[in-house]
């Protein structure tokens, strides 16, 4: 062995693979904008907006039996605690995994939504809407339903997120036919696209029925009282 080769592997400065930390810190920014953004909003609604209403959660894609369960303290607090699972799983693949910016960003808006709408209905609404019962602070009016700005980046996210990783599935498969990798990474991959997607939609529909509801309650008297002086 040359001595340039020891010296090579001798060396005090070996050669390190840094971990590629930038997409994560773009999934934790767009995660803490879109609380941000959404409780603050819901801050000022509670206070100022005349529409403003209470949503404890549910709605017809639910049903009126799973409405009630989140309705109730216990079931709603078991649901809850079952939501907080599927977004934190949802949320670290985001940061795990470099996935495409057309697919990580609008993935990062819909997650950080749903996350949002939750942290209410674990206690933020204390600080958001005092005295409120518990549940998520509505005040963009649709017709009779009201809406957030968590729903927005929701609905939004979740359209943009599905168009985005039906075109990156499609990209794929047309360079796994042009490259002609192993049949058995086609199928992986194929089977974690669909996965992604399919629990996007199905997470969608959850979350969309957690934080909309044609009877939503309103706010205690004493909040009331607060919030109109």
């Amino acid at each position: 062995m040359s001595h340039d080769s020891t010296t090579a592997l001798a060396s005090p400065h070996p050669v390190v693979r840094k971990p590629v930390v930038g997409h994560q810190q773009t999934v934790l920014a767009l995660l803490a904008a879109v609380i941000a953004v959404d409780q603050v909003t819901k801050w000022w609604a509670w206070r100022h907006a005349p529409l403003v209403r209470i949503n404890y959660g549910g709605n017809i894609f639910v049903g009126d039996t799973i409405s009630q369960w989140y309705a109730d303290p216990t079931t709603g607090a078991l649901l809850d605690l079952m939501d907080f699972g599927v977004l934190t799983a949802a949320a670290l693949i985001l940061i795990r995994r470099r996935l495409p910016a057309p697919v990580l960003v609008p993935g990062a808006l819909m997650v950080g939504g749903w996350i949002s709408n939750l942290l209410d209905r674990l206690g933020t609404h204390h600080v958001t809407a005092p005295g409120s019962v518990r549940g998520a602070v509505d005040f963009i009016p649709l017709g009779s339903i009201r809406y957030n700005v968590a729903d927005v980046f929701i609905v939004c996210g979740t359209l943009l997120f599905v168009l985005a990783v039906t075109a990156n599935a499609r990209s794929t498969n047309r360079s796994a036919t042009a490259s002609r990798p192993p049949p058995a990474r086609r199928r992986r991959r194929r089977a974690l696209l669909t996965g992604v997607a399919t629990a996007a939609c199905l997470v969608g529909v959850v979350g969309f029925g957690a934080v909309n509801h044609g009877g939503v309650t309103t706010p205690s008297p004493s909040s009331s009282t607060t919030t109109t002086r």
